[in-house]
């Protein structure tokens, strides 16, 4: 990880409100760059983006602000925490709380507390989903658009299988883990672990530390991840983003298999797609430099 300054640091934990939803957020850093507001993936805490990636994208002039989402995190749970491996609440249509649309607002309540007219949004995984999403819905809000290791958001229920890879979606969901607190930190570690590429293998105690400041339950809430991924869409198809789109996709993707990021640059107009040589489903040092310039020039173009 990146050497630490005095400058590396996160806001006290601060929360923003969209109707009785609470989403905990922070920002990195020094003030006045260019707004980028970070939102991570499926059940995964705002932790989960490396420090590391923040200064780099502080170092190209961003003003940095991460979010967790609703049913992750800090922020506010629909419903209960369940650490069980039950397929049936992945998989069950019931498990509706919420639309994807109000996921969208939520990304715009925290521009409206941290007092941004308009950002970057930069999604990873899930995360990347909804930051299209967010672009669809909320296009006068967004400058840029980043998708990260995320599939089009119009592949939607069993049409979005094709796009993934099965192998690690078992071993997540079927691993049995502790109960309590080790259970959860051992359950987030080896998804940690599992997401890196050989080139670029899962720094342990970094991940640790990240997975130990954030952790809510996490990957191992079946039921927070089925209510997060039967969040139904009904907002514009994804070849109506206008916004400046930059798609990023590790070719050793584990998850999501690069035909995704492929079908979500086919169908932005104008959309740059960039393969990060060596890199997983994660964001390892090797790729930070690369993603914040991509990222910045985003913007400058």
């Amino acid at each position: 990880m990146a050497e630490v300054t005095d400058t590396d640091t996160w806001s006290p934990t601060t929360r923003a409100r969209n109707g009785d939803i609470e989403l905990a957020y922070d920002r990195f850093g020094e003030r006045g760059g260019t707004p980028l507001l970070l939102m991570m993936g499926l059940a995964i805490s705002r932790f989960w983006w490396p420090d590391g990636l923040c200064r780099a994208f502080a170092d190209e002039g961003f003003d940095v602000v991460r979010y967790d989402q609703r049913d992750a995190g800090a922020s506010t749970r629909l419903g209960e925490t369940v650490r069980r491996e039950y397929w049936r609440m992945l998989l069950e249509s019931g498990n509706r709380k919420y639309t994807a649309e109000d996921l969208a607002d939520d990304a715009v309540a925290v521009l409206d507390a941290v007092g941004w007219d308009r950002a970057v949004v930069f999604g990873h995984s899930l995360g990347g989903v909804v930051a299209q999403r967010v672009a669809l819905r909320h296009p006068d809000r967004v400058l840029g658009l980043v998708s990260c290791d995320a599939p089009p958001s119009d592949a939607v229920g069993y049409r979005a299988l094709r796009h993934l890879r099965f192998g690690l979606v078992a071993r997540n969901v079927t691993k049995r883990y502790p109960a309590g607190r080790d259970g959860d930190v051992a359950a987030s570690l080896a998804i940690a672990k599992r997401m890196a590429s050989p080139a670029n293998p899962c720094d342990e105690s970094a991940a640790r530390e990240r997975i130990e400041r954030g952790l809510e339950s996490g990957p191992r809430d079946m039921a927070g991840i089925g209510r997060q991924l039967h969040a139904r869409w009904r907002g514009p198809r994804l070849h109506e983003v206008r916004t400046p789109t930059l798609v990023l996709q590790g070719e050793d993707d584990p998850l999501v298999r690069t035909s995704a990021a492929r079908a979500v640059a086919r169908e932005i107009r104008g959309a740059k797609l960039v393969l990060l040589d060596g890199v997983g489903h994660d964001l390892p040092p090797a790729c930070w430099k690369t993603v914040a310039e991509q990222t910045r020039q985003l913007i400058a173009a």
